[in-house]
């Protein structure tokens, strides 16, 4: 049985089977994060596949093995951002897959949580989407992303708490 590190490994050397194989473990993960981001899944469905491609093109510059996941967290998290960008003048869509993943009980408090959700800083939203979406411990997080188990911790409870605050109107300062 391959490790992860040793997948990440073969992955960096041109191994197309070993990067499908890390692929296959961490796309539900990529997917749900997208499709919370962006709330379609279309367009969830093509930020994962670009990045894919584009973490398969890049991976010989992935510096560590073991941020592998993170890597491709961050890679995910701009092509999200971008998409959204061009989401400023559409309408919004929702549909019964967001909603059964996101456990709110209507329309509107998918919106608010989403739009809140949006608001946060890259690292805050990549820590909160990694524990809720990818399933996630600190630890886990940690390991991934290379800050420590305790400040992901204290990031993702400022997150949440500033995440709350909006929610009932208030404004947070960043």
């Amino acid at each position: 049985m391959n490790t992860k590190l040793q997948l990440v490994r073969r992955a960096k050397k041109g191994d197309a089977e070993a990067f499908a194989e890390l692929y296959q473990n961490i796309y539900q993960n990529l997917y749900r994060y997208a499709l919370y981001m962006l709330g379609n899944p279309a367009d969830a469905e093509d930020a994962v596949s670009d990045t894919v491609t584009d973490a398969w093109v890049t991976i010989g510059k992935l510096r560590s093995e073991e941020a592998f996941e993170g890597w491709v967290f961050r890679i995910l998290s701009n092509k999200c951002r971008r998409k959204r960008k061009e989401y400023v003048n559409k309408p919004l869509e929702w549909n019964e897959e967001i909603g059964d993943m996101a456990g709110a009980d209507d329309l509107a408090d998918h919106y608010h949580l989403r739009r809140v959700f949006g608001e946060l800083e890259d690292e805050e939203r990549m820590i909160i989407g990694m524990h809720v979406f990818g399933g996630y411990t600190s630890k886990e997080i940690s390991e991934i992303t290379g800050i420590n188990a305790n400040t992901v911790r204290s990031r993702e409870s400022r997150a949440l708490k500033k995440m709350a605050k909006k929610l009932e109107g208030q404004e947070v300062s960043k």
